[in-house]
């Protein structure tokens, strides 16, 4: 395989685990925010629990799995079969 076709053949793969870390750690961050600034009537509903703030860190958690993993373990285009020109 040439240069030219593993640079095009990997410019098709997509990782979507990048996708999945950049929302679980945008809406990761939303929720932390949130739970920092609720209000005690919002606290007392659930029972005392910030559950925004912990439901916020624990989707920023998985976030930041989801980056680590893609970033660790790269998508990589498969070899291309060998052309046979005997045929």
């Amino acid at each position: 395989m040439s240069e030219t076709e593993e640079k095009s053949a990997s410019r098709n793969l997509f990782d979507l685990r990048w996708l999945i870390a950049g929302l679980f750690l945008l809406y990761g961050v939303v929720l932390i925010l949130l739970g920092i600034f609720d209000s005690d009537a919002e606290i007392q509903k659930a029972d005392g629990i910030r559950i925004n703030l912990w439901t916020g860190i624990g989707m920023f958690v998985l976030g930041a799995l989801f980056g680590l993993w893609s970033w660790l373990r790269p998508l990589r285009a498969d070899a291309a079969p060998p052309l046979d020109t005997d045929a």
